[in-house]
């Protein structure tokens, strides 16, 4: 369409320049950025054209066989791509109106315009083509990228959902740990609570017996006042007898001497005739003696295991059951039990009466095989009692006697009075319990002293008369309290097996 045009304008030109006229009247056109100046000559003698149309050829006076100059369509040509362009075309004598040629002009300008919009508006849709295409490009690549995270953050929660539930597992484990602590913790607290509730009920018991024990130990010391003021007294009084009777003394040196040898042999005279009544077949020990048809009790000869020594003892035939080889016996206060430790290792007193059989008997027999212990207690009242242990015996001297017992049951308290096994034996002049104290002393007697202990069958034999509670009596803690006013003891054994 430009070619066209400028073409057109090109001839126009061509056609102006014949013109001689020198009256000439300008016409301005604006395209775009192009300015178009026409001059034309004024046509006042000019008749208008009666068939003029516009079209693509420019109408014209001269003859059709006239062809422009291409040279100059080549130049115009040339020079259409320029900014500004002010094309002055001089048109020379013609009868073509102004008016025509200005609609002329006109027609093609709106032809090229339209054109032109044509051309833009293609060039526009072009480029918006490409441009959506590049955004469906652009689309489709975020697209796939935020399939990508999509599918990252799918991959992320499923591990977060499946650590969630690991923790949830693992929190319910402890859970279910903390709850069996907590009823742990519970049954704990209840056991502390009946612990401290025992405890409670001990410190109130141990508390009444130590206030007991204050008593005894306040009316000991007491005790010991008057016996140490008793001992200087008689001192004194030894010191003045001593001085005025030497002639007493000899005749009761004498006299002693005179009372043993009688004893002598009035014990050799017993021995030959309870030896004359024996009949020569021996026993180990009362129950042999009750198996072998003898059914009294009595005074009864029994061969030691692993000796020749024959050795007298009393058998207890009736006390459940009899078979009872008899240990230590008191019914009076006729015997002295506070002795040294030789007395009680070799026995003392007679066994149809208070005695003591001897620890190195009781170890003999013991230790030949398994006893058991019985202990028969009876208060003034005429109240009895008994201790039973189903396993008894003591070891030897280079031991200490070490005393062992087991198996309690009885009437004689709801707890062993017994001390403890492995407790050593003492005397008043041999030391070996767990007291600075000395037992032996404090308690009288010879026993199995722990730390003095709860126990004592050995002490001093007060009569039943007495109302005073003594430390240094008999005693059986946990029958009668400190001081049981005993009125007899015995300890017996017999084979456990029986």
């Amino acid at each position: 369409m430009g070619r066209q045009l400028a073409l057109t304008l090109a001839y126009l030109a061509h056609l102006l320049a014949t013109a001689t006229s020198s009256e000439r009247q300008q016409h301005r056109v604006q395209q775009g950025r192009c300015s178009y100046t026409f001059i034309l000559p004024r046509c006042e003698h000019c008749h208008p054209l009666k068939d003029f149309q516009v079209t693509n050829t420019l109408q014209r006076d001269s003859p059709p066989e006239a062809e422009p100059d291409t040279s100059q369509f080549k130049a115009e040509e040339a020079g259409e791509s320029r900014e500004n362009v002010t094309c002055n075309i001089i048109f020379s004598e013609s009868c073509l109106f102004p008016v025509q040629l200005e609609n002329f002009i006109q027609e093609n300008v709106r032809s090229g315009m339209e054109e032109m919009k044509s051309t833009a508006v293609h060039t526009q849709t072009a480029a918006m083509l490409e441009m959506g295409t590049n955004l469906l490009s652009q689309s489709a690549e975020q697209t796939r990228k935020l399939t990508d995270v999509e599918t990252q953050v799918l991959n992320q929660t499923s591990r977060l959902e499946i650590q969630l539930l690991e923790y949830s597992l693992f929190t319910n484990r402890l859970e279910k740990h903390i709850l069996l602590q907590t009823q742990e913790i519970s049954r704990l607290s209840d056991k502390n609570s009946l612990l401290e509730q025992r405890l409670l009920a001990l410190e109130a018991r141990y508390g009444k017996e130590l206030q007991g024990l204050q008593s005894e130990k306040q009316q000991l010391q007491e005790l010991v006042e008057r016996q140490s003021r008793l001992v200087s007294q008689l001192q004194g009084e030894l010191v003045s007898s001593t001085l005025n009777s030497t002639s007493l003394q000899r005749q009761q040196a004498a006299l002693t001497d005179t009372v043993q040898q009688l004893l002598a042999m009035t014990n050799r005279c017993n021995e030959i005739f309870n030896t004359a009544k024996e009949e020569p077949r021996t026993f180990r020990d009362c129950a042999e003696i009750l198996r072998s048809g003898v059914t009294e009790s009595g005074l009864y000869g029994i061969r030691l295991p692993n000796s020749t020594q024959t050795v007298k003892v009393f058998c207890d035939m009736k006390t459940r059951g009899g078979g009872w080889t008899v240990l230590q016996h008191r019914r009076n206060g006729s015997v002295n039990f506070h002795r040294g430790w030789r007395d009680y290792k070799m026995g003392f007193g007679e066994p149809t009466g208070g005695h003591w059989l001897g620890n190195d008997i009781i170890h003999k027999l013991t230790s030949s095989q398994e006893y058991s212990l019985h202990v028969q207690l009876k208060d003034r009242e005429g109240n009895e009692a008994f201790s039973h242990y189903d396993h008894f015996y003591i070891d030897g001297e280079d031991n200490n006697y070490s005393l062992h017992a087991e198996g309690f049951s009885g009437t004689a308290g709801r707890t062993s009075s017994l001390t403890h096994s492995g407790t050593q034996f003492s005397t008043k002049d041999r030391d070996n319990d767990r007291c600075t104290c000395k037992c032996a002393q404090l308690a009288s007697g010879g026993w199995w002293f722990e730390a003095c202990g709860p126990s004592n069958l050995n002490g001093i034999y007060y009569p039943s008369s007495s109302s005073v509670v003594r430390y240094n009596g008999i005693k059986w803690y946990y029958w009668k309290g400190p001081n049981l006013m005993a009125t007899m003891t015995t300890m017996m054994v017999r084979p456990a097996n029986f």
